[in-house]
Formats: C-alpha cells, sequence, structure tokens
C-alpha cells in the first residue's frame, strides 16, 4: 500500500509504499529526487525520463520526495549525475556519516519521521534553495514555452539549460513534458475524459498525448490508470 503526506521540509512529501505483492510496480518521472529508506539502507533516487519499473521488490520502502530542483543542493551532487539512478548514500556522503544515520532511523520509533528528520537537518546545513529554480518550475508547469520562460528569467536559452541539467537532471524541454505529464495524469486520475486531458494539459490532440504517456510511462493510458501508481524505489 502506498501513502504519502506533505512533509515538514517545504515543498516535499514523505511516502510509505508497503507492496502487497511481488509483481511489477512503475514510478513515474516526476521531475524530483528522493531521499529513500530499505532494509536498513538508506539511498538515493536520481530524476527519471522513463518509467521505473520494479519487478519481484516486495519489502518495504519509505522516502522524502524533495521538490523538483531542491534535491542537488541537499544531498550535493548536480542531478544530471544521478539520472535515472538508484545509488547508495555511501557514494554521495562520507561512509561513516551514513552509517550514524542509518543506526538513527533503524533505532527511532517511527523509521519514517525519522527519514524526514534527516532531510530536514541537511536543510539546515545547506543553502536556501535557489529561487529562480522554483520559478522555473512554475512556468514550465503551467504550460509557458522553454524559450519564454528563460527571456522572462532574464537567462537565455543556453544559461537556462544549463541550470536545468544541474538541478534537474534534464533540460528545461524534457521537464516541461514531464510536468505535462502530471498534469495529464492528474485530470485523467480525477474522470476528465482523455480527449479533454489532452487539451487542458496542454498536447495538441489526444493522440499526442496518448504518444508521450506510452513514450515517458511505458503504457497506454488506459491501462496504466488502471494500475496504482506511486512512489517507489
Amino acid at each position: 500500500m502506498y501513502e504519502e503526506r506533505p512533509s515538514r521540509l517545504a515543498g516535499a512529501v514523505v511516502w510509505t509504499n508497503r507492496p502487497a505483492d511481488t509483481g511489477v510496480g512503475r514510478v513515474l518521472p516526476d521531475g524530483c529526487m528522493d531521499l529513500l529508506w530499505n532494509d536498513g539502507r538508506l539511498l538515493v533516487a536520481g530524476p527519471d525520463t522513463r518509467a521505473y519499473v520494479t519487478d519481484g521488490e516486495s519489502s518495504s520502502w519509505a522516502g522524502v520526495r524533495f521538490f523538483p530542483g531542491t534535491g542537488p543542493g541537499l544531498l550535493g551532487v548536480p542531478a544530471h549525475e544521478l539520472r535515472d539512478r538508484r545509488v547508495e548514500l555511501t557514494d554521495l556522503w562520507p561512509a561513516v556519516e551514513v552509517r550514524r544515520l542509518c543506526d538513527r532511523v533503524e533505532a527511532a520509533a517511527d523509521p519514517v519521521t525519522a527519514l524526514e528528520d534527516v532531510a530536514l537537518a541537511r536543510a539546515a546545513a545547506v543553502d536556501e534553495p535557489d529561487p529562480v529554480l522554483r520559478r522555473v518550475v512554475t512556468a514550465l508547469d503551467a504550460g509557458r514555452p522553454v524559450a519564454a520562460t528563460a527571456d522572462e528569467l532574464g537567462l537565455g536559452a543556453r544559461k537556462l539549460h544549463r541550470r536545468c541539467l544541474s538541478a534537474f537532471g534534464y533540460g528545461p524541454k524534457t521537464l516541461a513534458r514531464i510536468l505535462r505529464l502530471q498534469r495529464a495524469l492528474a485530470l485523467a486520475r480525477g474522470g476528465t475524459a482523455f480527449a479533454d486531458t489532452a487539451v487542458r494539459a496542454g498536447y495538441a490532440d489526444q493522440a499526442h498525448l496518448a504518444r508521450d504517456v506510452k513514450e515517458l510511462a511505458g503504457l497506454p493510458l488506459g491501462e496504466l490508470l488502471g494500475r496504482r501508481v506511486g512512489g517507489a524505489p
């Protein structure tokens, strides 16, 4: 069973996933990075460009999903270095520190809250997120064109692309496409007809929506909505 709630860390989400079986799971790209807890290990999920498919992973997972663009500053690594990857936190931070944090989470009465505390402590120790990155997310999520977004932020296309690679793991066009997918899924899950979903989410037509969903999620939209989709490793 997948559950989530808003985190005490601004813009983040705390989630747990306790699979009821060992079937295939599917995690869709969302522009985010996650700090993960699983079987006594701390891991990091980098930004995905395609659905991440799990098979037979029946153990429980917990995670803190950072607001798009904030993960690299908290974790100390550019997002593009972790694109489409899941890595041990010891690959990024000193092993001694990671062992101490693992012991802390393992010993906690509520490991999920302890994991959230790890993220909060890290956020307090690093610089505040760059406010420009949130403006990028807001503009692209509203359907603003990439070129117009770059001009409005005074960055220029090349500088915006470099900033996006470091913050989100890919360029602004890919980020815009992923955010559009998430808008479409939210509409379709809410019962909006697929044709209306396409128009409201910013696709040219329903066929465009279908192609994008199949490419990014790996399944047709109807089949995807028949499955439970949530956070996972």
